[in-house]
């Protein structure tokens, strides 16, 4: 995500860190620098001059001439910008009316389908709402079936109609439907084109006009760069939506979308589609998005996903096996299973400040855990609640059993013993830090 960006702001910024005296010479080829990284971005070029000119006039402002850190205060004057440009701070969906109506609208291929499912499923798991999807894409078969297998796959029910060729009268049905049946949110599926017509702008301006949505949401693929700017602005005069979705932006994206759709439309991004996966889908947070574009990762995030997979009573249940140095395998594995819950693991690392660099040419895939899984299950229930019980003979069978050699074994154990030591560590300063509060 944004890894050419990031990288290209990193040089520009280095171009202050390494003089001995700042001047506003220095200061301006640093934002000539930023402002290049911006138009290579896919940045409107009026967005990136008018981004540079404003950081240059706070720059010259706060002193970046006089501070002992130039690169450091520059850094952190774009960032605060970058984080205005894109909105300043996170917009919710709107879920009130009863049922809430929700409206899609894109291009053909912008993911808008996805979308849908992957909203559907934050409602329903994060929310504790009862959504109801509608396919409203008469003209193409795929797209309906598409959306049942999500809603079959989420545990959503999906209304369609396919005797029906009128998509007003599928949403006005579908509205019905949902009060019937105790939806309380409805997301309408629309069709999309390849490109903007007048056929396709009556059409869902028609099914907007007829239900009357709380929120219209125009979805777009972060791939598409400057053109994604321009179909929105093609969007919002005529339905005049309520929100932008960023779909793919965990592919090849240069994040020139990202940073000019806000200033071009005036409209928040609310939710950023980051993977595949059905749970794929975050909440789009400016402050958090400027850390990541400069390289600083995204703890709150991580720490978020984390607190959502997060059991209480078996976090308490595995501190008091900590403390009795009675951590085994169960545990170890029970450990990988809930990070792997939270997502992509290169996703997840690249959340840390500087992992992202770190990673850039390493390849982590979803099966990074396969070979650890692998060597567990072949263990016997007895041999994964005592470790200290394997010896040579058991590491043999066990590496054949799990298709690994003695080496890959002994390295597990390693790391088990390694990971132990520092979760009893960590269980031993928490319970200090404890009992000094109660002192």
């Amino acid at each position: 995500m944004f890894e050419s960006l990031s990288e290209r702001l990193e040089r520009s910024f280095k171009i202050l860190k390494g003089e001995g005296k700042i001047s506003e010479i220095n200061v301006a080829e640093t934002l000539k620098d930023v402002r290049k990284a911006l138009l290579d971005a896919d940045v409107n070029f009026k967005i990136a001059k008018t981004f540079t000119d404003t950081v240059k006039e706070k720059a010259i402002g706060q002193n970046v001439l006089t501070s002992l850190k130039p690169n450091q205060l520059m850094v952190k004057i774009v960032h605060d910008e970058l984080a205005q440009l894109m909105g300043g701070a996170s917009v919710d969906i709107n879920l009130k009316g009863s049922p809430t109506v929700i409206l899609m609208s894109g291009l053909q291929g912008s993911g808008k389908t996805t979308f849908s499912g992957k909203l559907a499923n934050l409602l329903k798991t994060k929310r504790s709402k009862n959504p109801l999807l509608v396919a409203c894409d008469v003209y193409r078969p795929a797209a309906i079936e598409q959306l049942k297998v999500l809603g079959e796959q989420l545990g959503v029910p999906v209304y369609s109609d396919l005797e029906s060729k009128n998509p007003v009268s599928i949403a006005e049905a579908a509205i019905k439907h949902a009060k019937l049946h105790g939806n309380d949110v409805v997301i309408v599926d629309t069709a999309g084109r390849l490109a903007v017509d007048e056929a396709m702008m009556n059409e869902i301006a028609a099914i907007k006009k007829a239900i009357n949505p709380q929120e219209i949401l125009f979805v777009v693929d972060s791939m598409t760069g400057q053109d994604a700017v321009n179909t929105a602005k093609e969007f919002n005069d005529r339905l005049d939506f309520d929100g932008v979705i960023l779909t793919k932006l965990d592919g090849d994206t240069r994040g020139g979308a990202a940073l000019s759709i806000r200033s071009v439309v005036n409209k928040p991004i609310k939710f950023v589609g980051t993977g595949e996966k059905m749970d794929a889908l975050d909440v789009f947070y400016p402050e958090r998005m400027a850390d990541r574009i400069l390289g600083m990762g995204d703890i709150v995030s991580l720490v978020e996903r984390a607190q959502e997979q997060y059991d209480e009573e078996d976090a308490r249940r595995l501190q008091k096996r900590i403390a009795k140095n009675q951590f085994d395998f169960n545990d170890f594995i029970s450990q990988i299973q809930q990070i792997k819950k939270m997502g992509n693991i290169k996703d997840l690392a690249a959340m840390i400040p500087g992992m992202g660099k770190a990673l850039k040419d390493v390849d982590i895939d979803d099966n990074a855990f396969k070979g650890i899984e692998a060597i567990i299950h072949s263990m016997t229930p007895l041999e994964r609640a005592n470790p200290a019980m394997l010896n040579g003979s058991r590491k043999q069978r066990i590496a054949a059993g799990s298709g690994t050699t003695i080496v890959d074994v002994n390295r597990l154990l390693k790391q088990f013993d390694q990971t132990s030591k520092m979760m009893k560590m960590a269980t031993m300063s928490q319970g200090k830090l404890k009992l000094g509060k109660r002192r």
